[in-house]
């Protein structure tokens, strides 16, 4: 979907922002304000909750991890206020047990950042049933691994030993992986 299209939002245009990267949540909410859509913006779960109950939007992009709490609690929220929300979860952290929550309580779909607005109004817009279009550059598998390994690195001060003991690797590998550069 290009931004020069106009997408088909429906009559109600309200989009609810949770983030708490005030940098992103401003850029997305230019962008989505662009296509169309009436954006509120909520830095965490406390204020996207008010937001959600003093306003049910009809769209949604919540952040999982949030400063104050967790994402999903803001989902549940819009959920008990408007059952037929479109609502989008996006993480850092994508993991499949944390992808299945989200759908379990309520979100339309699950993103892993970075994320561009496209791909989020993709998301918002798609039916249940059709499945959006694969993305046009895909993180590589040796790229999506060396991400992982780097999360837990920094997850662990960067602590060669203690990641290593988490990822079951040994030390000496993970140091030569570690003093590679990213793939592509």
């Amino acid at each position: 979907m290009d931004l020069t299209e106009t997408p088909d939002i429906g009559p109600d245009k309200t989009l609810l922002l949770v983030d708490d990267d005030e940098a992103f949540v401003r850029r997305l909410a230019r962008a989505m304000e662009k296509r169309g859509f009436e954006v509120e913006m909520a830095d965490g779960v406390s204020s996207g909750r008010a937001s959600a109950m003093r306003r049910p939007p009809a769209f949604a992009v919540v952040d999982l991890r949030l400063g104050d709490g967790n994402g999903l609690d803001v989902v549940e929220a819009i959920r008990e206020k408007r059952a037929d929300a479109r609502i989008v979860v996006l993480t850092g952290y994508g993991a499949i047990a944390t992808a299945v929550a989200a759908v379990k309580i309520g979100a339309t779909d699950y993103l892993s950042k970075p994320a561009d607005a496209n791909q989020i109004t993709a998301a918002l817009l798609t039916g249940g049933e059709d499945l959006p279009p694969p993305p046009e550059n895909p993180m590589s598998a040796d790229r999506v691994r060396w991400e992982h390994i780097q999360r837990i690195y920094e997850q662990c001060d960067r602590n060669v030993s203690e990641t290593a003991r988490r990822l079951s690797m040994h030390r000496r590998t993970l140091q030569r992986i570690l003093a590679k550069r990213s793939p592509r």
